[in-house]
């Protein structure tokens, strides 16, 4: 048995799973606007409660590491680390893209997952049918150029947040197509957790911190100045 408590809080979307080895017990998600300060502990209680599970129960904590929202990535490393001490459990930390190109709902030759970040920029990777990196993690601009040489021989499916905004740019190309599914959710971050919990890749609940890709800016809001 391999209980496994997943949080996943890098986009707007805020998602909580339990799951026991292979199989999903019990999900909650939503999304729409950052408001995981508000949702998460009550998600995590309602899924604890549907699976019919106890905190002490849980073999480990996963939680998605990013690269994402800046906020939403603290609060929910923030809850995993504090479930870990209070509970003496492990910790696993999963890339967020590669959980989202999990979704076995896709099709195509390569999953090309985007969180957005802003304006024609986002974070994204390239990963295979089977989950394996092909193109690793990094923060692009798109433009008509981007991806051509993969889309040259292979057909890519794009899909998050931020692939909306690339339609206009990357829709018109041969082997480019977008899907409204693969969005981040703690079901795939379970899935890659349980791999992580057999090979016992855990992290250091001290030090770890969120990929977030970029440093952080604070900005002023308009409304403000």
């Amino acid at each position: 048995m391999s209980l496994i408590l997943g949080i996943e809080t890098s986009t707007k979307i805020c998602s909580v799973a339990v799951s026991d080895g292979g199989k999903l017990l019990a999900i909650e998600e939503e999304g729409g606007a950052y408001s995981h300060s508000e949702k998460l502990t009550i998600f995590i209680q309602k899924v604890l409660d549907k699976a019919n599970v106890q905190l002490k129960d849980l073999d480990v904590i996963a939680v998605s590491k990013g690269p994402g929202s800046y906020t939403g990535l603290r609060i929910g490393v923030s809850v995993a680390k504090g479930l870990c001490y209070a509970l003496d459990k492990p910790l696993i930390a999963v890339d967020t893209l590669q959980a989202m190109a999990r979704n076995s709902s896709l099709s195509g030759d390569l999953f090309c997952p985007m969180i957005d970040a802003r304006r024609m920029e986002v974070y994204t990777a390239i990963y295979s049918v089977d989950n394996k990196v092909v193109t690793p993690i990094s923060a692009k601009i798109i433009d008509e150029n981007s991806f051509s040489e993969e889309l040259a021989n292979k057909k890519i499916t794009f899909f998050g947040d931020g692939a909306e905004k690339c339609k206009d740019v990357l829709g018109q190309k041969i082997n480019a197509s977008f899907s409204d599914k693969g969005l981040p959710s703690a079901e795939f971050i379970n899935q890659i957790a349980l791999e992580k919990f057999q090979q016992k890749e855990f992290e250091d609940v001290a030090y770890f911190e969120p990929y977030y890709l970029k440093d952080f800016v604070g900005t002023t809001p308009k409304k403000l100045l």
